[in-house]
């Protein structure tokens, strides 16, 4: 911490040197001769996959078509200069106000705009590279301070907001209006001025195309800042708030699955680079695609179903596959939909994740002291008022061991493990294998026993998943997912190169000991028969609703985790994650893997313990009956070895009678005693 402080001192120390220099006048001898234009030639750039083969070109004309001032109504400059730059017509090119401000902000995890004016921006976008260092910043501010020299606000900002980016590929406010809405600038309300506006930050994550959730969110924080700095009232930003923005979406028909992995590269690449080195600068861009699983990966895809198409013109159910290498985290192929949108569901989408969650509980009972033969009990329980959750097969199967209570994916026993193991220790594990989306905190946090069942506050997403069951693939590292792995620029200078990361974060025999019974799912459990004839493992999610069905299963060389979903949350035809998801991936792994050699997952010395012998308590109750019928027979032949030991003494104690039958008539008591095996005592008294 302390030296990111000193970095940040020494960051505002350097500008605020440098801020005096260009008050000194000496701004015109860092800002380019060619203000007025570019001279580099626009060059397209190409992208390889694993094996350095060319997958993807990218167009190197911009779709730019500039406006004067007088065309982009109040409303519209205003929405920009509330989230970038409040103070834009106050200061001279450089805000050292809003500098400390957005440090500050920052600092305090509350940051709402960065410390960059437009002036700035303008400079950089227009002259400079996008490289993180404390030289550029200061050429950004001379060139800065140079602009606003030469031209006046209103001028800036036109050139602004013609020049900045907004995704797809379209500069300029107006091509962004006409892309996004299908009307020119001039017709946009608050509502779009302030969706446009929210894009230039991230111009793929804040994309209303492909994540509309934290589009929606920024937008509604531009209008926010609108109020605030009094360019709307609060009864407008309520307004536009409620507005159901109408899309132009006649340009967004893909057809390409493989197009959600170059739109998340190119996102990638301009948050290292820029947009205009993506488009213009003729860039060499590597990545771990593998085509051949990609192509299969898309094959695949037969498997899903046609159920209907939605309102916007999308086939549901939807799908999202993701396919990466335990030992590297190289993502090798990734399907993010049907390819008709831009919404990447691989990594954006947010689903819940059913019983493909449970592992996590289980591989935290095998850090604390439970093993695949640990035995606990399926019946009935109410956990708290009101929630009395059932199995899915709706029956109760008594004591069952760990192994099979997973394999079969029962609730019963899974959430009393995650009871005795605790909550916030499932919960942790989960984090550290990858999962970002848990909510740890606050009154609506994922710590309940809920989770165990992948009851979650947000939910999962695919790339997260593959990720995180890589760490049992590999007996307890985990690997950070990889697509990018290197950027070089066209004079063959690398501008970025991936860092790999992994550490461990599960014990090696926790791990082993969780795939291990992992195993048994696709063997006897609820994916049996659907093996790829090599050790294999994976686990079956399916919400109560049929709305999200997952498989996500690996082998030691390769994780894919499967998802299939309604966009619009509706119930897909009792789709189990044993069905259509576990049919892709069967259909997936099998041919991904066919020319790889065999191999098994490493047991790092840990001994697999026996199934146990388990007597259900019926069982017990009928062997205790039995156990009291035998006792019985004993003690009753006892008693008629006494008895006869017994007749034998009277007979010789009493006098001689006669041996004809005896004509009188034995009593009921006599007859009973007889047949119960009871002595039999003469109601003759006896002799002394």
């Amino acid at each position: 911490m302390f030296k990111v402080l000193k970095f940040l001192v020494v960051s505002i120390i350097c500008l605020m040197i440098m801020g005096v220099s260009v008050l000194y006048g000496f701004s015109s001898m860092f800002a380019p001769s060619n203000m007025d234009e570019t001279l580099i030639p626009d060059a397209a750039s190409q992208f390889y996959d694993i094996n350095g083969n060319t997958i993807y070109t990218t167009l190197s004309e911009e779709r730019r078509i500039p406006v004067t001032i007088d065309k982009i109504p109040k409303h519209v400059q205003q929405a920009f200069i509330a989230i970038e730059d409040n103070r834009f017509y106050e200061h001279s090119g450089i805000d050292y106000r809003g500098t400390a401000r957005a440090l500050v902000s920052t600092l305090s995890g509350s940051e709402v705009q960065g410390g960059s004016t437009i002036t700035q921006q303008l400079a950089k976008n227009a002259f400079l590279t996008q490289e993180r260092t404390i030289v550029r910043k200061i050429k950004e501010a001379f060139i800065a301070k140079e602009l606003e020299q030469k031209y006046t606000k209103d001028e800036i900002l036109t050139m602004y907001l013609n020049q900045i980016y907004f995704g797809e590929g379209a500069y300029g406010i107006e091509s962004a209006s006409l892309y996004y809405f299908g009307k020119h600038v001039q017709n946009l309300d608050i509502a779009e001025a302030a969706t446009l506006a929210a894009i230039p930050k991230s111009p793929n994550y804040y994309n209303p195309f492909e994540n509309p959730q934290e589009s929606k969110t920024r937008q509604e924080l531009v209008i926010d800042q609108m109020v605030k700095y009094g360019f709307i009232t609060a009864d407008q930003a309520a307004s536009a708030k409620a507005v159901k923005i109408a899309y132009n979406t006649s340009h967004k028909a893909n057809s390409n699955p493989r197009s959600y992995f170059f739109d998340m590269i190119s996102q990638k690449v301009i948050e290292e680079v820029g947009a205009d080195a993506l488009y213009k600068g003729g860039l060499k861009i590597y990545t771990t695609l593998d085509s051949d699983m990609q192509r299969i990966a898309e094959n695949a895809m037969s498997h899903l179903p046609n159920y209907y198409k939605d309102g916007n013109n999308r086939t549901q159910p939807q799908m999202a596959l993701v396919a990466v290498d335990p030992k590297t985290g190289y993502v090798k192929a990734m399907i993010g939909g049907r390819g008709d949108d831009k919404f990447n569901r691989a990594t954006l989408a947010v689903r819940q994740p059913g019983s493909a969650f449970k592992p996590f509980v289980y591989v935290t009972a095998m850090q604390n002291g439970f093993t695949p033969a640990s035995v606990i009990e399926d019946k009935e329980e109410e956990f708290s008022p009101g929630w009395k959750p059932q199995n899915s097969d709706l029956k109760w199967h008594g004591k069952v061991s760990l192994r099979t209570a997973l394999k079969r994916s029962m609730n019963i026993p899974t959430i009393k493990l995650a009871r005795e193991v605790g909550v916030d220790k499932i919960i942790a594990n989960a984090e550290k294998m990858g999962i970002s989306t848990l909510v740890d905190s606050g009154s609506y946090s994922d710590m309940n026993l809920a989770m165990s069942l992948g009851g979650l506050t947000k939910g999962v997403n695919p790339l997260e998943m593959a990720s995180a069951y890589s760490v049992f693939a590999t007996n307890g590292i985990y690997c950070k997912p990889i697509a990018l792995l290197k950027i070089v620029n066209r004079d063959g200078k690398v501008l970025y190169e991936a860092k790999p990361q992994s550490k461990r974060v599960i014990d090696a025999e926790a791990a082993y000991l969780t795939t291990n019974m992992l195993e048994d799912v696709l063997v006897s459990g609820t994916g049996g028969g659907m093996g790829i004839g090599r050790p294999a493992a994976g686990k079956t999610g399916t919400t109560d609703t049929f709305i999200d069905a997952w498989f996500v299963g690996f082998t030691p060389d390769l994780c894919t985790a499967v998802w299939v979903g309604d966009d619009n949350n509706k119930p897909m035809n009792h789709m189990y994650g044993s069905t259509t998801p576990l049919s892709i991936w069967h259909d997936f792994m099998s041919n991904a893997l066919a020319a790889a050699p065999r191999s098994s997952f490493t047991n790092p010395g840990v001994a697999i313990p026996a199934e146990p012998e388990i007597k259900q308590d019926d069982e017990k109750d009928k062997e205790k009956e039995q156990n009291k019928d035998n006792a019985k027979d004993d003690k009753n032949n006892s008693n008629s070895a006494k008895a006869a030991k017994t007749k034998e003494s009277v007979q010789q104690q009493a006098p001689a009678v006669s041996t004809k039958p005896s004509t009188q008539r034995r009593s009921m008591k006599q007859r009973i005693n007889e047949i119960m095996g009871q002595p039999v005592v003469s109601n003759q008294p006896t002799r002394n």
